[in-house]
């Protein structure tokens, strides 16, 4: 975790367990690990509902979101982040809810409602510059870390090979994945290749790289990134295009983009932070007006946040709509609405 990422945990955790006199309701929350932007949305939201009086949140962290959502959808937890892909796989009942089947999770899906969205980065190619490796086609070959054993994260980084080289792991290069807390390690210690993993702009992934010499990020090539066989890959569920230009990436020294017209271009994963249909209007208008009225804030004090698109409700961007079941819960609409955003008819809540 970087300086200005734990200067702001201690600063929301200080607001979770202040008293808080003025504050109206005690909540519960659940997010991921520290070092990431869903546990940087829900500590800030933490740090300023308890400000404004809205509300304590007490924050579980390290949490497994799949676990999370369903505690949302069943009253047990108030608020938690969210990768837009599991409310489709909820509804569906598939994947890590096969267990609870369509019937009961669509009927647990159709609880959820969102606040606010954001990324979680983009998949990206990382090498250690000495490694040679210049694009996507240099994995073959190769051993590429590319996510924990199982779940989303290695099926898009999976994708994002496929897509940009044509690459199948097992037969053109090897893949290799153990438990995300095992990154850190692997990223310094010269076991791997190259790397493909979702990364903020700047990330850690690459900071932490650049102990053991400098690093070079390659970037989805511009033609395949437009191309509509990559678009396809869009219209799933939870993922979004992203593009940030190197300028906004918030690298110096040690730190090299491979792009044709110095833009980064990958596979974003769509997040939310959500609540529970029943969340009282007035609730949650607020904590989403608070939300709004601090994006500044949370910008200022964890670099990344500035390129992970807050406030950005474009259903395409954000991941809302189409597949995605999910919907805004009326009280944040009016919140965005009053602040002069325009919310996508096709992510409002009927009734």
């Amino acid at each position: 975790m970087n300086i200005l990422t734990r200067a702001m945990t201690a600063s929301a955790l200080a607001a979770v367990i202040a008293t808080g006199a003025s504050a109206q309701a005690n909540l519960t929350a659940e997010t991921s690990s520290p070092g990431n932007s869903p546990h940087v949305s829900i500590l800030h939201l933490a740090e300023i509902a308890a400000e404004a009086g809205i509300a304590n949140l007490q924050v579980q962290e390290g949490q497994t979101l799949t676990n999370s959502i369903v505690n949302i959808a069943e009253g047990k937890t108030d608020i938690s982040a969210m990768p837009l892909i599991l409310p489709f796989l909820l509804n569906a009942g598939r994947g890590p809810f096969s267990s609870i089947g369509p019937e009961k999770g669509a009927e647990l899906a159709s609880n959820l409602r969102a606040l606010y969205p954001y990324n979680a980065g983009a998949y990206g190619l990382i090498a250690l510059e000495s490694e040679g490796i210049e694009s996507w086609d240099d994995l073959a070959g190769k051993n590429v870390w590319n996510g924990p054993p199982r779940g989303a994260a290695l099926v898009n980084a999976r994708q994002a090979i496929a897509g940009a080289a044509g690459l199948t792991d097992g037969e053109d290069y090897t893949g290799h994945q153990a438990n995300w807390a095992q990154l850190a390690t692997q990223l310094v210690d010269g076991s791997m290749d190259a790397f493909v993993v979702p990364l903020t702009f700047p990330s850690s992934r690459v900071t932490t790289m650049q102990a053991a010499g400098n690093v070079v990020i390659v970037s989805t090539p511009k033609d395949v990134f437009e191309s509509d066989a990559y678009s396809k890959l869009f219209n799933a569920p939870g993922n979004v295009p992203i593009s940030v230009a190197w300028e906004d990436m918030g690298y110096t020294d040690g730190v090299r983009l491979v792009s044709e017209d110095g833009v980064f271009r990958g596979l974003g994963t769509a997040f939310a932070d959500v609540v529970h249909k029943d969340m009282d209007f007035d609730t949650a208008k607020a904590l989403t007006t608070a939300y709004i009225e601090a994006m500044d804030r949370m910008k200022a004090k964890t670099p990344y946040a500035g390129n992970i698109n807050i406030g950005v409700l474009d259903a395409d961007l954000s991941g809302f709509c189409g597949a995605n079941p999910l919907k805004y819960h009326p009280g944040a609409v009016a919140a965005w609405e009053e602040a002069g955003y325009e919310v996508p008819d096709c992510a409002k809540a009927e009734g």
